[in-house]
């Protein structure tokens, strides 16, 4: 079973109620800033998922998102409940994952209008592949009752605002279908969810069903009657997404043992640092040029991994120095490694548990790197054993 679960937040309890009734072997787990979470296992599977309830609005949203991400280091962040439809495209208990979230209220007034300055969060490009992969297989909603037909996945984006948007003919209304018209859904808490992922390193997804259509309609009898079922749709393709996330982490993980144990001696590779590509040297000397031999390093204890995080400083060095990495993600980056640096030399778990949590931000942040992911993923998973 893979340590780190998968956070699923939702902003209602009724949201909540959804997910909860996909887990089973339910405990609690207390933030020591007393925000309370439940972590458990989506019924017949090995998936872990810690649930969180943020209440209404971005803010709250992106503090509680902030909280289970270093409190879990989670594979996935996935917020979860229901919205507003902007358009016919998406119907009532259809579910909206978001390929990119606006933060809609970002503008400036001028003489002649409210001109939009929005901010925009994509989803990341693996969970956003998986999700139109289990769209195509389109299994995960059996077993919801009383759906009637069956939902459909829809892709597209999501506007996120500081009010509840209840009209389509109001100011605002219009303002935002100009602006925003390719959003299939309107809500108040992705923005802030998608900012602390975004800032932690932790990939998100924004899963969605709709309940209404913005329109007046809240709070009747009609939207009543559509929330838990949209919630419901909602929860079903959560945990089937992120069991399958948890599935992708496992086989990693067996892939990095299987190579560990078959690794008779370091591996070595000789790296063209003007054309980043792997050569092979043949030759009795070597002149006019500069090679960097790099060996995967066996790691055991705290010391070693104060080591291999010194020799991966310098790789991150190198790769500044070749225009790789730029400027503001180098800082960050040394950042981070130097705050896993400090944490390893503390040989006491909770310490070590920060330091897991510091690599794991630093593997966001050189994501697009898959050379420096590969060599930092034996030092995450050492990091953890030690905690």
């Amino acid at each position: 079973m893979p340590k780190d679960p998968v956070v699923i937040l939702t902003a209602l309890n009724l949201e909540y109620q959804a997910v909860r009734r996909k887990l089973i072997d339910l405990q609690m787990h207390r933030h020591d800033r007393g925000t309370l979470f439940e972590v458990g296992t989506v019924r017949g599977t090995s998936c872990r998922v810690a649930l969180g309830l943020t209440n209404k609005g971005n803010h709250s949203a992106a503090v509680i998102a902030e909280r289970a991400i270093q409190e879990f280091s989670p594979v996935a962040v996935l917020f979860v409940g229901v919205a507003g439809a902007l358009w016919d495209t998406a119907r009532l208990g259809d579910v909206v994952m978001a390929t990119h979230v606006y933060a809609y209220h970002g503008g400036t007034s001028e003489d002649d209008g409210l001109k939009a300055r929005p901010r925009v969060w994509e989803t990341a490009h693996g969970i956003s592949q998986l999700g139109a992969y289990l769209a195509r297989v389109d299994d995960w909603a059996d077993g919801i009752p009383g759906t009637g037909r069956a939902p459909q996945v829809r892709f597209g984006a999501i506007a996120a605002g500081e009010v509840v948007q209840n009209s389509s003919i109001s100011a605002e209304a219009r303002w935002i279908r100009q602006h925003y018209n390719d959003a299939l859904a309107i809500e108040m808490e992705a923005a802030g969810v998608a900012q602390a992922g975004h800032l932690n390193g932790a990939p998100v997804a924004i899963i969605r069903g709709i309940s209404d259509r913005a329109d007046g309609t809240k709070n009747s009898a009609k939207d009543r009657n559509w929330q838990p079922r949209a919630a419901a749709n909602a929860a079903a393709f959560a945990t089937r997404l992120a069991v399958e996330l948890t599935g992708e982490q496992e086989q990693a993980a067996m892939s990095q043992a299987d190579g560990a144990r078959t690794a008779g001696t370091p591996e070595r590779n000789v790296r063209n640092t003007a054309h980043h590509s792997t050569v092979g040297i043949m030759a009795g000397s070597v002149t006019g040029s500069t090679v960097h031999m790099t060996a995967t390093p066996k790691v055991s204890g705290p010391a070693e991994l104060i080591a291999a995080l010194d020799g991966f400083g310098e790789d991150l060095k190198r790769r500044h120095a070749d225009g790789d990495l730029d400027e503001d993600t180098f800082r960050e980056a040394l950042a981070e490694l130097g705050f896993a640096r400090r944490a390893a030399k503390d040989d006491t778990p909770e310490p070590a548990r920060k330091a897991t949590m510091a690599l794991k931000r630093l593997r966001g942040l050189i994501a697009e790197f898959p050379e420096l992911v590969a060599k930092l993923a034996p030092l995450v998973v050492v990091a953890g054993d030690l905690a």
